[in-house]
């Protein structure tokens, strides 16, 4: 068993055991500011956008960084980001839904929760938090509980990013409506990235979806190659987590000089 079902197998077991409070996190979503456009500020992003990510750590690359959200999302919007990504999930990437609350505050741009969601409740608990949207990974559910989690974000006002990583994870993502597809050049399981393999399966992405190219990307030449390949934007963590300046860096990534 790889990364990602050990981890997803101790989410579903957690959720089972210490069921999420529903009726009070919705409560709470329904009280909150209607969530910023996600989707509206990538679709009529500039090419490439970039999706600036914030986190500490994460299982393939160990410690990065003791960050502070908000100071790194306002960076990332002062160099022209499109949107924030926050890791959120506590084990592994050392973070939770106090990061993304952190870096909401400090910025105007939509902020995406980035973790590994399998039951409605989290998205519920996302959208509570002040996320605007939600990284939904097709590997981790099936294609009935893909749909669920699609449909009570849409709900909530939010958007969501189907994440693949390969044929029948993008095969799952495009058999529903979701409009924006993300590759993942990172197999979750062995935690390897192969940016070659994510590139030929951002050309099967359609026309009518928008593609974002995740993981590998750390030059701008990195991110000509998903532009070319069909992406609109990219998301990007460990390069931008591992700069010196990091507005900097997302800057050079964009081509800017």
């Amino acid at each position: 068993m790889g990364f990602l079902s050990e981890l997803v197998e101790r989410i579903r077991a957690d959720l089972e055991r210490s069921p999420l409070d529903e009726s009070t996190l919705l409560a709470r979503a329904m009280s909150a500011p209607p969530a910023r456009d996600f989707l509206g500020a990538l679709r009529n992003a500039e090419v490439p956008a970039v999706i600036g990510e914030v986190k500490r750590s994460s299982p393939s690359a160990g410690w990065i960084r003791d960050a502070d959200p908000g100071e790194h999302a306002l960076a990332y919007e002062q160099a022209g980001a499109t949107a924030i990504s926050v890791l959120t999930e506590p084990r592994h990437f050392d973070a939770s839904l106090l990061d993304l609350q952190a870096a909401r505050r400090e910025v105007s741009l939509p902020v995406l929760r980035k973790d590994f969601l399998v039951h409605p409740s989290q998205v519920i608990e996302a959208r509570a938090a002040g996320a605007d949207a939600v990284l939904l990974i097709a590997a981790c559910v099936t294609e009935p509980e893909l749909k669920a989690l699609l449909a009570v974000a849409s709900e909530l006002g939010m958007a969501a990013l189907v994440e693949a990583h390969g044929q029948d994870d993008l095969e799952r993502a495009l058999h529903t409506d979701a409009d924006l597809v993300g590759v993942n050049a990172r197999d979750l399981e062995t935690l390897e990235v192969d940016l070659d393999r994510a590139l030929r399966l951002l050309r099967r992405v359609p026309d009518d979806r928008i593609a974002i190219a995740e993981s590998g990307i750390s030059t701008h030449a990195h991110v000509e190659r998903a532009v070319a390949a069909g992406a609109k934007g990219v998301l990007v963590g460990e390069s931008l987590m591992r700069a010196d300046d990091p507005g900097a860096k997302l800057r050079e990534l964009r081509g800017e000089r």
